[in-house]
């Protein structure tokens, strides 16, 4: 079914455009139907509407936030950003792809083009942009200004090399500078990729472990969740998982998985120099829901109490209902909320039937 709405986000558009002049579609407007919800939830001891929201990637600014919030995701991370500086890539940023079936986790190669169907999965890159801090700091601030009673701003935030001593001390000065905004959660996006032998930083442990420490040293009082990505075993994230215990307030997961987008011609859609892309949306909605299966069993297992947030593939009530049965304490949804911005509004409609 071809979906005819226009997301918040342009694709078509750079991401300096895209920042500058959105957002889009319905989100440039009020609702015509909001919805509340009848009973409220808690969300790491904090009294939430619904613990459903928009993760690190589609809200640029202020501007996004505030319309998010409106528009019922009561949880809302701000995008990403460093201590410096740091360009996005080059358009293309963001296409469609149509795999055979689901993605798999093993870099499978997908066609991409810009035919933006329903159920929708894309491929983004950017490369983890971010402005000054003398721009972000005070525009997450008006972000965090706009909560509305049972709404929260996550600020989410990403160490880079070179930009301190270590990237250890990096993150850590990053949640710093998050923290005075008045972000009443951090986020360290540990799952783009980074620094060391081409391989995202989740899967360094020793290093994770030494930046959870840094950051929590640095701002001890604020909720600290990772965003991870996807691991396929209970044995290969165990061990991440005891070394953190008592420092890590909760887990986002999954940001993406990786693969191969050709275009119609068999050749890199994003461009020779950038082969391979992040995928989001329905074709990785059985790795989200497997990895919080997952996590959700270890923390049993473990006896632990860190909190869980479901990414991947959301795009219904229905997916919500099934991430929150697998063990989600909240939900986010970034592909299929950009293409309906109502569904908040829809969960909140079906939960209050």
């Amino acid at each position: 079914m071809q979906n005819t709405s226009a997301p918040f986000y342009d694709p078509m558009l750079s991401y300096e455009d895209n920042y500058e002049q959105g957002p889009f579609g319905a989100f440039s407007h009020s609702p015509e139907s909001p919805v509340s919800p009848l009973h409220t939830s808690k969300f790491l001891n904090l009294e939430v509407n619904l613990p459903f929201g928009i993760p690190a990637g589609p809200l640029l600014n202020a501007n996004f936030v505030k319309a998010a919030f409106t528009y019922g995701f009561d949880l809302c991370v701000y995008k990403t950003v460093r201590t410096k500086a740091h360009k996005s890539h080059p358009l293309p940023n963001v296409l469609s792809i149509h795999p055979k079936g689901k993605l798999s986790a093993n870099l499978d190669t997908v066609l991409a083009d810009k035919n933006f169907n329903m159920p929708i999965s894309i491929t983004n890159s950017f490369g983890v942009p971010s402005f000054d801090p003398d721009i972000w700091q005070p525009d997450m601030a008006e972000a965090v200004n706009a909560a509305k009673h049972g709404q929260y701003v996550i600020g989410s935030f990403q160490g880079t090399p070179g930009n301190s001593s270590t990237i250890e001390k990096d993150y850590a000065q990053a949640a710093i500078m998050v923290t005075e905004t008045g972000a009443p959660i951090l986020e360290a996006n540990l799952s783009c990729p980074n620094e060391g032998a081409n391989k995202l930083l989740c899967f360094d442990f020793a290093k994770v472990e030494r930046l959870a420490n840094e950051i929590k040293i640095a701002v001890p009082d604020k909720p600290l969740l990772l965003k991870l990505a996807y691991f396929a075993n209970d044995e290969d994230i165990l061990p991440l998982l005891k070394k953190l215990d008592g420092v890590v307030d909760g887990y986002s997961t999954i940001n993406t998985l990786s693969a191969y987008p050709i275009d119609e011609h068999g050749q890199p859609a994003l461009g020779k120099e950038r082969p391979n892309g992040g995928i989001c949306g329905d074709a990785i909605r059985w790795a989200g829901l497997d990895m919080v299966q997952r996590l959700a069993r270890l923390r049993e297992q473990l006896n632990h109490h860190f909190t869980i947030i479901g990414v991947g593939g959301v795009s219904s009530a229905e997916h919500y209902q099934q991430y929150r049965a697998a063990g989600a304490d909240a939900v986010m949804s970034a592909t299929g909320a950009m293409w309906d911005p109502n569904l908040a509004f829809e969960i909140k409609r079906t939960l209050n039937v």
